[in-house]
Protein backbone atom coordinates (compact mmCIF):
# COMPACT_ATOMS: atom_id res chain seq x y z
CA UNK A 1 0.00 0.00 0.00
CA UNK A 2 2.81 2.44 0.91
CA UNK A 3 4.53 1.75 -2.39
CA UNK A 4 1.28 2.29 -4.30
CA UNK A 5 0.65 5.60 -2.59
CA UNK A 6 4.23 6.71 -3.14
CA UNK A 7 4.26 5.95 -6.83
CA UNK A 8 0.74 6.90 -7.97
CA UNK A 9 0.54 10.39 -6.54
CA UNK A 10 -0.17 12.94 -9.30
CA UNK A 11 2.58 15.05 -10.77
CA UNK A 12 3.32 18.50 -9.37
CA UNK A 13 1.82 21.00 -11.83
CA UNK A 14 2.94 24.51 -10.90
CA UNK A 15 4.16 27.62 -12.64
CA UNK A 16 7.81 27.93 -13.48
CA UNK A 17 10.06 28.74 -10.52
CA UNK A 18 12.05 31.95 -10.48
CA UNK A 19 15.00 30.23 -8.81
CA UNK A 20 16.35 26.68 -8.87
CA UNK A 21 18.97 25.90 -6.22
CA UNK A 22 20.92 22.66 -6.58
CA UNK A 23 22.87 21.74 -3.43
CA UNK A 24 25.26 18.84 -4.02
CA UNK A 25 26.79 17.42 -0.84
CA UNK A 26 29.98 15.60 -1.80
CA UNK A 27 30.05 11.85 -0.94
CA UNK A 28 26.76 11.97 0.96
CA UNK A 29 25.34 8.48 1.37
CA UNK A 30 21.70 7.66 0.67
CA UNK A 31 20.83 6.72 4.25
CA UNK A 32 22.55 9.65 5.97
CA UNK A 33 19.38 11.69 6.43
CA UNK A 34 17.60 8.82 8.15
CA UNK A 35 20.67 7.67 10.08
CA UNK A 36 21.31 11.09 11.61
CA UNK A 37 17.73 12.41 11.71
CA UNK A 38 17.67 12.44 15.53
CA UNK A 39 20.04 15.41 15.53
CA UNK A 40 18.76 17.20 12.42
CA UNK A 41 16.66 20.33 12.86
CA UNK A 42 13.17 20.94 11.51
CA UNK A 43 14.36 24.09 9.72
CA UNK A 44 17.41 22.61 8.02
CA UNK A 45 17.57 19.45 5.93
CA UNK A 46 14.24 18.20 7.26
CA UNK A 47 12.53 21.38 6.02
CA UNK A 48 13.36 20.21 2.50
CA UNK A 49 12.08 16.71 3.26
CA UNK A 50 8.79 18.02 4.67
CA UNK A 51 8.00 20.09 1.58
CA UNK A 52 9.34 17.92 -1.17
CA UNK A 53 9.66 14.58 -2.90
CA UNK A 54 12.26 12.31 -1.32
CA UNK A 55 13.51 9.56 -3.60
CA UNK A 56 14.63 6.66 -1.44
CA UNK A 57 16.18 4.62 -4.26
CA UNK A 58 18.19 7.05 -6.41
CA UNK A 59 21.23 5.58 -8.16
CA UNK A 60 24.03 6.44 -10.54
CA UNK A 61 24.05 3.47 -12.89
CA UNK A 62 27.68 3.27 -13.94
CA UNK A 63 30.96 2.27 -12.35
CA UNK A 64 34.14 4.40 -12.04
CA UNK A 65 32.25 7.09 -10.13
CA UNK A 66 34.07 10.29 -9.31
CA UNK A 67 33.21 13.91 -8.60
CA UNK A 68 33.71 14.77 -12.27
CA UNK A 69 31.70 11.90 -13.74
CA UNK A 70 28.94 12.16 -11.11
CA UNK A 71 28.46 15.91 -11.50
CA UNK A 72 28.46 15.64 -15.29
CA UNK A 73 25.76 12.95 -15.14
CA UNK A 74 23.72 14.99 -12.68
CA UNK A 75 23.76 18.08 -14.93
CA UNK A 76 23.60 16.56 -18.43
CA UNK A 77 21.15 13.72 -17.79
CA UNK A 78 23.52 11.25 -19.45
CA UNK A 79 26.07 8.63 -18.45
CA UNK A 80 29.82 9.06 -19.13
CA UNK A 81 29.46 6.94 -22.27
CA UNK A 82 27.50 9.88 -23.72
CA UNK A 83 28.71 13.01 -21.90
CA UNK A 84 32.40 12.02 -22.08
CA UNK A 85 33.47 13.07 -18.58
CA UNK A 86 35.17 9.87 -17.42
CA UNK A 87 37.20 11.58 -14.68
CA UNK A 88 39.33 14.59 -13.89
CA UNK A 89 42.15 13.37 -16.15
CA UNK A 90 43.02 10.71 -18.72
CA UNK A 91 45.95 9.79 -20.98
CA UNK A 92 46.37 10.76 -24.61
CA UNK A 93 46.68 7.84 -27.06
CA UNK A 94 48.93 9.94 -29.32
CA UNK A 95 51.72 10.76 -26.85
CA UNK A 96 50.77 8.96 -23.57
CA UNK A 97 50.68 12.29 -21.69
CA UNK A 98 48.17 13.06 -18.96
CA UNK A 99 45.29 15.35 -19.98
CA UNK A 100 43.43 17.41 -17.39
CA UNK A 101 39.70 17.89 -17.84
CA UNK A 102 39.77 21.57 -16.90
CA UNK A 103 43.37 22.77 -17.50
CA UNK A 104 43.53 25.40 -20.23
CA UNK A 105 46.62 27.53 -20.82
CA UNK A 106 44.56 29.86 -23.02
CA UNK A 107 42.36 30.88 -20.09
CA UNK A 108 43.34 33.22 -17.28
CA UNK A 109 42.33 33.38 -13.65
CA UNK A 110 40.09 36.37 -12.80
CA UNK A 111 41.40 38.33 -10.87
CA UNK A 112 44.87 36.81 -11.19
CA UNK A 113 46.29 35.17 -8.07
CA UNK A 114 49.33 32.97 -7.58
CA UNK A 115 46.99 30.43 -5.97
CA UNK A 116 44.70 30.13 -8.99
CA UNK A 117 44.86 27.74 -11.93
CA UNK A 118 44.42 28.42 -15.62
CA UNK A 119 41.33 26.41 -16.37
CA UNK A 120 38.07 26.46 -18.29
CA UNK A 121 35.16 24.25 -19.41
CA UNK A 122 36.61 23.78 -22.92
CA UNK A 123 36.78 19.97 -22.62
CA UNK A 124 33.15 19.60 -21.50
CA UNK A 125 31.26 18.01 -24.38
CA UNK A 126 27.55 17.81 -23.52
CA UNK A 127 25.41 20.80 -22.46
CA UNK A 128 24.13 20.95 -18.89
CA UNK A 129 20.65 21.99 -17.76
CA UNK A 130 22.15 25.42 -17.06
CA UNK A 131 23.55 25.66 -20.58
CA UNK A 132 20.12 24.81 -21.99
CA UNK A 133 18.34 27.37 -19.80
CA UNK A 134 20.69 30.22 -20.72
CA UNK A 135 20.59 29.37 -24.43
CA UNK A 136 16.78 29.46 -24.47
CA UNK A 137 16.35 32.22 -21.87
CA UNK A 138 19.27 34.67 -22.29
CA UNK A 139 17.96 36.92 -19.51
CA UNK A 140 18.26 34.11 -16.97
CA UNK A 141 21.34 33.82 -14.76
CA UNK A 142 23.38 30.88 -13.56
CA UNK A 143 26.02 30.94 -10.81
CA UNK A 144 27.93 27.97 -9.48
CA UNK A 145 30.14 28.00 -6.38
CA UNK A 146 32.52 25.40 -4.91
CA UNK A 147 35.86 25.26 -3.14
CA UNK A 148 37.54 23.39 -6.01
CA UNK A 149 37.69 24.58 -9.61
CA UNK A 150 36.87 21.12 -11.02
CA UNK A 151 33.66 20.86 -9.01
CA UNK A 152 32.51 24.36 -9.95
CA UNK A 153 33.27 24.04 -13.67
CA UNK A 154 31.71 20.61 -14.23
CA UNK A 155 28.58 21.46 -12.21
CA UNK A 156 28.22 24.78 -14.04
CA UNK A 157 28.92 23.89 -17.67
CA UNK A 158 29.92 26.42 -20.33
CA UNK A 159 27.41 29.21 -19.70
CA UNK A 160 26.86 31.35 -16.64
CA UNK A 161 29.62 31.91 -14.10
CA UNK A 162 31.50 29.27 -12.08
CA UNK A 163 33.37 30.53 -9.01
CA UNK A 164 35.85 28.74 -6.77
CA UNK A 165 38.42 29.48 -4.06
CA UNK A 166 42.01 30.00 -5.17
CA UNK A 167 44.59 28.21 -3.03
CA UNK A 168 46.74 31.09 -1.83
CA UNK A 169 44.35 33.35 0.09
CA UNK A 170 41.12 31.39 -0.51
CA UNK A 171 39.72 34.31 -2.50
CA UNK A 172 36.94 33.73 -4.99
CA UNK A 173 38.02 33.54 -8.61
CA UNK A 174 36.80 32.32 -11.97
CA UNK A 175 38.09 31.79 -15.50
CA UNK A 176 38.31 34.29 -18.33
CA UNK A 177 36.27 31.73 -20.27
CA UNK A 178 33.28 32.92 -18.21
CA UNK A 179 33.92 36.63 -17.53
CA UNK A 180 36.82 39.05 -17.90
CA UNK A 181 36.35 40.86 -14.58
CA UNK A 182 34.86 39.95 -11.24
CA UNK A 183 31.82 41.96 -10.11
CA UNK A 184 32.89 44.79 -7.81
CA UNK A 185 31.14 43.30 -4.79
CA UNK A 186 33.20 40.08 -5.12
CA UNK A 187 36.41 42.12 -5.32
CA UNK A 188 35.45 43.83 -2.05
CA UNK A 189 34.47 40.48 -0.54
CA UNK A 190 37.95 39.17 -1.36
CA UNK A 191 39.73 42.35 -0.25
CA UNK A 192 38.08 42.07 3.16
CA UNK A 193 39.24 38.43 3.50
CA UNK A 194 35.65 37.54 4.30
CA UNK A 195 36.25 33.81 3.91
CA UNK A 196 38.73 33.81 6.80
CA UNK A 197 35.89 34.82 9.15
CA UNK A 198 34.44 31.33 8.86
CA UNK A 199 37.64 29.59 9.92
CA UNK A 200 37.24 26.78 12.44
CA UNK A 201 40.40 27.03 14.53
CA UNK A 202 39.40 24.31 16.97
CA UNK A 203 37.08 21.55 15.83
CA UNK A 204 34.82 20.34 18.63
CA UNK A 205 31.49 18.56 18.40
CA UNK A 206 28.45 20.73 17.78
CA UNK A 207 26.37 18.66 20.22
CA UNK A 208 27.25 16.56 23.26
CA UNK A 209 29.30 13.62 22.05
CA UNK A 210 26.99 11.03 23.61
CA UNK A 211 24.34 12.14 21.07
CA UNK A 212 26.53 10.93 18.20
CA UNK A 213 26.10 7.55 16.53
CA UNK A 214 29.68 7.29 15.27
CA UNK A 215 32.61 6.59 17.57
CA UNK A 216 35.73 6.76 15.38
CA UNK A 217 37.57 10.07 15.76
CA UNK A 218 40.61 11.64 14.13
CA UNK A 219 40.96 15.35 14.89
CA UNK A 220 37.78 16.48 16.67
CA UNK A 221 38.73 17.66 20.15
CA UNK A 222 37.20 17.76 23.61
CA UNK A 223 35.23 14.50 23.59
CA UNK A 224 34.81 13.35 27.18
CA UNK A 225 31.35 11.81 27.49
CA UNK A 226 31.62 9.03 24.90
CA UNK A 227 33.97 6.06 24.34
CA UNK A 228 35.85 6.60 21.08
CA UNK A 229 38.29 4.82 18.80
CA UNK A 230 41.23 6.85 17.50
CA UNK A 231 41.80 6.90 13.75
CA UNK A 232 45.53 6.54 13.12
CA UNK A 233 47.82 7.28 10.18
CA UNK A 234 46.12 10.56 9.26
CA UNK A 235 47.89 13.36 7.41
CA UNK A 236 47.46 16.19 9.91
CA UNK A 237 49.03 18.72 7.53
CA UNK A 238 46.01 18.75 5.21
CA UNK A 239 44.18 21.51 7.10
CA UNK A 240 47.16 23.66 8.16
CA UNK A 241 46.63 26.34 5.48
CA UNK A 242 43.43 28.39 5.23
CA UNK A 243 42.50 26.67 1.98
CA UNK A 244 43.25 23.30 3.55
CA UNK A 245 41.14 24.16 6.57
CA UNK A 246 38.25 25.13 4.31
CA UNK A 247 38.69 21.91 2.34
CA UNK A 248 38.93 19.49 5.26
CA UNK A 249 36.70 20.96 7.98
CA UNK A 250 33.03 22.00 8.08
CA UNK A 251 34.19 25.62 7.79
CA UNK A 252 34.42 25.08 4.02
CA UNK A 253 30.70 24.36 3.78
CA UNK A 254 29.92 27.49 5.77
CA UNK A 255 32.24 29.56 3.58
CA UNK A 256 30.61 28.31 0.37
CA UNK A 257 27.04 28.79 1.62
CA UNK A 258 27.79 32.31 2.93
CA UNK A 259 29.19 33.28 -0.45
CA UNK A 260 26.25 31.65 -2.23
CA UNK A 261 23.92 33.67 0.02
CA UNK A 262 25.63 36.87 -1.12
CA UNK A 263 25.32 35.83 -4.76
CA UNK A 264 21.56 35.50 -4.29
CA UNK A 265 21.32 38.93 -2.65
CA UNK A 266 23.83 40.89 -4.74
CA UNK A 267 22.88 39.46 -8.10
CA UNK A 268 19.14 39.53 -7.40
CA UNK A 269 18.56 35.88 -8.23
CA UNK A 270 14.95 34.77 -8.42
CA UNK A 271 13.44 38.26 -8.40
CA UNK A 272 11.99 38.48 -11.91
CA UNK A 273 10.07 36.29 -14.32
CA UNK A 274 13.19 34.68 -15.78
CA UNK A 275 14.26 31.51 -13.97
CA UNK A 276 17.74 31.65 -12.45
CA UNK A 277 19.99 28.79 -11.28
CA UNK A 278 22.30 28.62 -8.28
CA UNK A 279 24.48 25.50 -8.10
CA UNK A 280 26.37 24.73 -4.89
CA UNK A 281 28.92 21.96 -4.49
CA UNK A 282 30.26 21.16 -1.02
CA UNK A 283 33.78 19.79 -1.52
CA UNK A 284 34.49 19.75 2.23
CA UNK A 285 31.88 17.05 2.74
CA UNK A 286 33.63 14.80 0.22
CA UNK A 287 37.08 15.48 1.65
CA UNK A 288 35.93 14.75 5.21
CA UNK A 289 34.19 11.53 4.17
CA UNK A 290 37.25 10.29 2.28
CA UNK A 291 39.86 11.40 4.83
CA UNK A 292 38.17 10.38 8.09
CA UNK A 293 35.65 7.89 6.75
CA UNK A 294 31.83 7.84 6.80
CA UNK A 295 31.99 6.06 10.19
CA UNK A 296 33.78 8.99 11.84
CA UNK A 297 32.58 11.61 14.27
CA UNK A 298 34.13 14.15 11.88
CA UNK A 299 31.74 13.15 9.12
CA UNK A 300 28.72 13.05 11.41
CA UNK A 301 29.53 16.43 12.95
CA UNK A 302 30.01 17.94 9.49
CA UNK A 303 26.44 16.92 8.59
CA UNK A 304 25.02 18.49 11.75
CA UNK A 305 26.89 21.73 11.09
CA UNK A 306 25.68 21.69 7.49
CA UNK A 307 22.14 21.23 8.77
CA UNK A 308 22.54 24.33 10.97
CA UNK A 309 24.01 26.31 8.07
CA UNK A 310 21.03 25.41 5.90
CA UNK A 311 18.66 27.07 8.40
CA UNK A 312 19.95 30.58 7.74
CA UNK A 313 20.68 29.86 4.09
CA UNK A 314 17.13 28.68 3.36
CA UNK A 315 15.69 31.53 5.42
CA UNK A 316 17.61 33.99 3.23
CA UNK A 317 16.40 32.34 0.02
CA UNK A 318 12.75 32.36 0.98
CA UNK A 319 12.79 35.86 2.44
CA UNK A 320 14.69 37.27 -0.54
CA UNK A 321 12.30 35.93 -3.18
CA UNK A 322 9.23 36.58 -1.05
CA UNK A 323 7.08 33.76 -2.37
CA UNK A 324 8.87 30.60 -1.25
CA UNK A 325 6.80 28.47 -3.64
CA UNK A 326 8.74 30.08 -6.51
CA UNK A 327 11.96 28.37 -5.39
CA UNK A 328 12.87 24.76 -6.16
CA UNK A 329 15.65 23.36 -3.98
CA UNK A 330 17.42 20.10 -4.82
CA UNK A 331 19.56 18.27 -2.27
CA UNK A 332 21.61 15.38 -3.61
CA UNK A 333 25.15 14.05 -4.02
CA UNK A 334 27.63 13.33 -6.80
CA UNK A 335 28.27 9.83 -5.39
CA UNK A 336 28.35 7.93 -2.14
CA UNK A 337 31.54 6.49 -0.71
CA UNK A 338 32.95 3.14 0.39
CA UNK A 339 33.15 1.90 3.97
CA UNK A 340 36.58 2.77 5.38
CA UNK A 341 39.08 0.08 4.49
CA UNK A 342 40.24 -0.05 8.13
CA UNK A 343 36.97 0.61 9.95
CA UNK A 344 37.09 -0.21 13.65
CA UNK A 345 35.74 -3.66 14.48
CA UNK A 346 36.47 -5.27 11.12
CA UNK A 347 39.47 -6.78 9.41
CA UNK A 348 41.30 -4.26 7.17
CA UNK A 349 40.15 -4.67 3.59
CA UNK A 350 42.54 -5.09 0.70
CA UNK A 351 43.47 -1.89 -1.13
CA UNK A 352 44.49 -2.00 -4.76
CA UNK A 353 47.94 -0.59 -5.55
CA UNK A 354 47.62 0.63 -9.13
CA UNK A 355 51.26 1.76 -9.31
CA UNK A 356 52.39 -1.75 -8.52
CA UNK A 357 50.01 -3.04 -11.19
CA UNK A 358 51.55 -0.68 -13.76
CA UNK A 359 55.04 -2.01 -12.97
CA UNK A 360 53.88 -5.62 -13.14
CA UNK A 361 52.10 -5.15 -16.48
CA UNK A 362 55.07 -3.32 -17.96
CA UNK A 363 57.42 -6.10 -16.83
CA UNK A 364 55.09 -8.76 -18.22
CA UNK A 365 54.88 -7.11 -21.65
CA UNK A 366 58.61 -6.44 -21.57
CA UNK A 367 59.27 -10.11 -21.03
CA UNK A 368 57.02 -10.98 -23.95
CA UNK A 369 57.99 -8.33 -26.49
CA UNK A 370 61.20 -6.71 -25.28
CA UNK A 371 61.84 -4.04 -22.65
CA UNK A 372 60.10 -0.73 -23.26
CA UNK A 373 57.52 1.68 -21.81
CA UNK A 374 54.22 -0.10 -22.45
CA UNK A 375 52.06 1.57 -19.81
CA UNK A 376 50.97 5.23 -19.90
CA UNK A 377 49.19 5.21 -16.56
CA UNK A 378 46.08 4.37 -14.57
CA UNK A 379 42.98 6.53 -14.12
CA UNK A 380 39.20 6.17 -14.03
CA UNK A 381 39.36 2.47 -13.15
CA UNK A 382 41.21 1.74 -16.37
CA UNK A 383 44.74 1.03 -17.53
CA UNK A 384 46.08 3.17 -20.36
CA UNK A 385 48.66 1.57 -22.65
CA UNK A 386 51.33 3.51 -24.48
CA UNK A 387 50.09 3.47 -28.08
CA UNK A 388 53.37 4.92 -29.32
CA UNK A 389 55.25 1.88 -28.02
CA UNK A 390 52.70 -0.54 -29.45
CA UNK A 391 52.97 1.09 -32.88
CA UNK A 392 56.77 1.17 -32.75
CA UNK A 393 56.86 -2.57 -32.10
CA UNK A 394 54.10 -3.29 -34.64
CA UNK A 395 51.99 -5.01 -32.00
CA UNK A 396 48.34 -5.64 -32.79
CA UNK A 397 46.32 -3.39 -30.49
CA UNK A 398 43.29 -5.64 -29.95
CA UNK A 399 45.44 -8.70 -29.19
CA UNK A 400 47.57 -6.82 -26.65
CA UNK A 401 44.51 -5.40 -24.88
CA UNK A 402 42.91 -8.83 -24.61
CA UNK A 403 46.17 -10.34 -23.42
CA UNK A 404 46.63 -7.73 -20.69
CA UNK A 405 42.98 -8.03 -19.63
CA UNK A 406 43.40 -11.78 -19.13
CA UNK A 407 46.72 -11.28 -17.32
CA UNK A 408 45.20 -8.74 -14.88
CA UNK A 409 42.71 -11.30 -13.56
CA UNK A 410 45.61 -12.86 -11.63
CA UNK A 411 46.10 -9.76 -9.48
CA UNK A 412 44.52 -9.55 -6.03
CA UNK A 413 41.62 -7.12 -5.83
CA UNK A 414 40.55 -7.36 -9.50
CA UNK A 415 37.27 -9.15 -10.19
CA UNK A 416 37.08 -8.41 -13.91
CA UNK A 417 39.03 -6.74 -16.70
CA UNK A 418 37.63 -5.97 -20.14
CA UNK A 419 39.47 -4.62 -23.15
CA UNK A 420 38.38 -1.44 -24.89
CA UNK A 421 37.90 -3.49 -28.06
CA UNK A 422 35.36 -5.70 -26.29
CA UNK A 423 33.61 -2.61 -24.94
CA UNK A 424 33.26 -1.23 -28.46
CA UNK A 425 32.16 -4.47 -30.09
CA UNK A 426 29.83 -5.92 -27.46
CA UNK A 427 26.64 -4.58 -25.93
CA UNK A 428 26.30 -5.50 -22.25
CA UNK A 429 22.72 -5.17 -21.05
CA UNK A 430 22.95 -6.04 -17.37
CA UNK A 431 25.20 -6.76 -14.41
CA UNK A 432 28.60 -5.31 -13.57
CA UNK A 433 29.74 -5.29 -17.20
CA UNK A 434 26.82 -3.02 -18.13
CA UNK A 435 27.85 -0.60 -15.37
CA UNK A 436 31.40 -0.65 -16.75
CA UNK A 437 30.19 -0.01 -20.29
CA UNK A 438 28.08 2.99 -19.27
CA UNK A 439 31.24 4.78 -18.14
CA UNK A 440 33.19 3.84 -21.28
CA UNK A 441 33.88 6.75 -23.64
CA UNK A 442 36.18 5.56 -26.39
CA UNK A 443 38.27 8.71 -26.81
CA UNK A 444 39.00 9.11 -23.09
CA UNK A 445 38.66 5.78 -21.26
CA UNK A 446 41.69 3.52 -20.96
CA UNK A 447 42.49 0.39 -22.94
CA UNK A 448 41.61 -2.12 -20.21
CA UNK A 449 38.68 -1.35 -17.92
CA UNK A 450 39.02 -2.82 -14.44
CA UNK A 451 36.42 -3.86 -11.88
CA UNK A 452 37.56 -4.29 -8.28
CA UNK A 453 36.09 -6.76 -5.80
CA UNK A 454 33.45 -5.42 -3.36
CA UNK A 455 34.94 -3.28 -0.58
CA UNK A 456 38.29 -2.84 -2.32
CA UNK A 457 39.47 0.71 -2.95
CA UNK A 458 42.52 2.29 -4.54
CA UNK A 459 45.42 2.52 -2.11
CA UNK A 460 45.86 6.13 -0.99
CA UNK A 461 47.74 7.08 2.16
CA UNK A 462 45.54 10.13 2.74
CA UNK A 463 42.12 8.50 2.29
CA UNK A 464 40.29 5.83 4.27
CA UNK A 465 37.30 5.79 1.94
CA UNK A 466 36.80 6.35 -1.80
CA UNK A 467 34.09 6.01 -4.45
CA UNK A 468 34.80 4.75 -7.99
CA UNK A 469 34.01 1.05 -7.58
CA UNK A 470 30.42 1.34 -8.75
CA UNK A 471 29.11 -0.88 -5.96
CA UNK A 472 25.88 0.11 -4.31
CA UNK A 473 27.54 2.15 -1.53
CA UNK A 474 29.03 4.38 -4.26
CA UNK A 475 25.98 4.60 -6.52
CA UNK A 476 23.11 5.03 -4.03
CA UNK A 477 22.63 8.71 -3.15
CA UNK A 478 20.04 10.97 -1.51
CA UNK A 479 17.71 12.97 -3.76
CA UNK A 480 15.19 15.52 -2.53
CA UNK A 481 13.35 17.95 -4.80
CA UNK A 482 11.66 20.51 -2.58
CA UNK A 483 9.18 23.31 -3.24
CA UNK A 484 7.59 25.06 -0.28
CA UNK A 485 3.85 24.55 -0.06
CA UNK A 486 3.90 21.05 -1.52
CA UNK A 487 3.08 17.90 0.43
CA UNK A 488 5.81 15.59 1.66
CA UNK A 489 6.16 12.45 -0.43
CA UNK A 490 8.46 9.46 -0.30
CA UNK A 491 9.02 7.60 -3.58
CA UNK A 492 10.18 4.01 -3.28
CA UNK A 493 10.72 3.00 -6.88
CA UNK A 494 14.27 2.90 -8.22
CA UNK A 495 15.26 5.96 -10.25
CA UNK A 496 18.34 6.76 -12.30
CA UNK A 497 20.21 10.00 -11.57
CA UNK A 498 20.16 10.72 -15.33
CA UNK A 499 16.48 11.60 -14.76
CA UNK A 500 17.27 14.69 -12.66
CA UNK A 501 18.49 17.01 -15.44
CA UNK A 502 15.47 16.48 -17.73
CA UNK A 503 13.23 16.91 -14.69
CA UNK A 504 14.76 20.29 -13.83
CA UNK A 505 14.50 21.36 -17.47
CA UNK A 506 10.85 20.35 -17.48
CA UNK A 507 10.24 22.35 -14.29
CA UNK A 508 11.99 25.37 -15.83
CA UNK A 509 10.09 25.00 -19.12
CA UNK A 510 13.10 24.43 -21.38
CA UNK A 511 14.34 21.63 -23.62
CA UNK A 512 15.95 18.45 -22.36
CA UNK A 513 19.81 18.47 -22.44
CA UNK A 514 21.04 17.09 -25.76
CA UNK A 515 22.84 13.99 -24.47
CA UNK A 516 20.01 12.83 -22.23
CA UNK A 517 17.67 10.05 -23.30
CA UNK A 518 15.53 10.25 -20.17
CA UNK A 519 12.08 11.66 -19.50
CA UNK A 520 11.29 13.84 -16.46
CA UNK A 521 10.43 12.11 -13.21
CA UNK A 522 6.70 11.37 -13.19
CA UNK A 523 6.14 13.36 -9.97
CA UNK A 524 6.85 16.54 -11.96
Amino acid sequence: MALMLATTTGAVAEERPTLVVNIVVGSMCANDIDRYAHNLTEQGILRLVESGVKYEEAYYNFSALSTASGLATLTTGANPSAHGIVGERWYSPTDAKSISLIADNKAMSVEFSVGARSCSPHRLLAPTYGDILLSESPQSKQFTVAVDALSAIVLNGRRGIALWAEKNQTHWTTSSAYIEKLPEWIKVYNKNDTNSEYSLKRWTTLYKADCYRNSEVGVVEGIKDKPTHLITNLNLDLSKTLHGEMSYTPAGNTMVLRFAEQIVLREGLGTDAHTDILNIYLDSSRNIAETYGPESIEYEDMLYRLDKDLIWFLDTLYQHVGDSSKIVVVLTSDHGTSPSFNAIGSEPRHRFNHRQMEVIVNAYLGGRYGSDNYVAGYANQSLYLNHVTLAKKSLKYADICDEVATFLLQLQGISNAISATSMRNTSFSEGRTALMQRCFFGARTGDIIIDLVPGCIIEDDERRSLPSSGYIYDRHVPLIISRQGTTRRSVLRSIDMTELAPTLCHIMGVSTPWASERRPLQEF
